[in-house]
């Protein structure tokens, strides 16, 4: 029995092809919504769930942060996906013809130059294979979408432009989800995901880092956002590299910890190599 995942979107999305290049014999399971996928995953409906977490050039996917602490599930793996556009249309449009172009709002915000270039007029839609759907459906020469190729082959569209994204070093970031923790075993590369809230004293948030750096942890990902619309309740989202059960990061947790209200470690996981690959993949 295959192994299904979940995922935001509808088939093509880039969603699905993170999760059939982590779980080539999966059965996808698209999901309307992101609240959609974790449900799916928490309910037993999926085994593991595939939720872009960052972009290269867009940053962070917007409500990840605030609604993966909520769901309950567990991080246990992360994947790198490069992202190439394309800019799409129903057969018999051309660059003339076009007025107007849709996708999710990330692939909008990766592919500004072009668009400004055409002088088409930018619609958000709910993701990137849904708008190449729509725009197959409508059957207008006036409309187009930007989305990976294979929404094209899905939907029957003619790909006007190849490549059309800002900057070649396009990539997005995934992280798998699962019901059950499933800790990496100490000894690898890991990378060890937490959310934390410091207590209101004055320089908490330099005391509670303080332990990161005299026990020589690496932080590669610090991010704040408000939690309940409370400007006084920021929570921080952060990636460290190591395993808790590591000598210097408990200590770092620990002093962590005397400083904080809060501290929620979401998931262990083994670093992707792509990790160390990925500046020079960019050059």
């Amino acid at each position: 029995m295959s192994v299904i995942v979940s995922y935001q979107g509808e088939p093509g999305a880039f969603s699905s092809q993170a999760a059939l290049q982590v779980f080539p014999d999966c059965e996808l399971l698209p999901c309307a919504t992101f609240e959609d996928a974790l449900a799916a995953v928490s309910d037993g409906t999926a085994r593991y769930g595939m939720i872009p977490i960052e972009n290269s050039i867009a940053g962070r996917v917007a409500d990840i942060h605030h609604l993966l602490p909520r769901s309950g599930l567990h991080i246990i793996g992360e994947h790198f996906l490069p992202i190439r556009f394309h800019l799409m249309a129903v057969k018999g449009a051309t660059l003339a013809t076009l007025k107007t172009v849709q996708s999710h709002i990330h692939a909008l915000g990766q592919c500004r130059k072009i668009i400004r270039k055409l002088g088409l007029k930018a619609e958000v839609a709910a993701d990137t294979a849904g708008s190449a759907r729509q725009v197959a459906e409508a059957a207008d020469l006036t409309r187009a979408a930007i989305a990976p190729r294979i929404a094209a082959e899905v939907y029957g569209l003619e790909i006007l432009m190849e490549d059309i994204e800002d900057e070649k070093h396009n990539t997005t970031r995934f992280v798998v989800l699962s019901k059950y923790p499933e800790f990496a075993r100490q000894g690898s590369k890991t990378l060890t995901t937490l959310i934390f809230q410091v207590r209101n004293l004055p320089a908490a948030l330099y005391k509670a880092m303080g332990g990161f750096a005299t026990n020589g942890i690496n932080m590669t990902k610090l991010e704040s956002y408000m939690v309940d619309g409370a400007f006084s309740a920021t929570m921080f989202y952060a990636d460290v590299e190591g395993h808790p059960d590591d000598p210097a990061l408990r200590r770092a947790l620990d002093e962590l910890a005397f400083f904080s209200k809060e501290v929620k470690i979401l998931g262990v996981y083994p670093a992707n190599p792509f990790r160390d690959s990925f500046p020079e993949a960019g050059a």
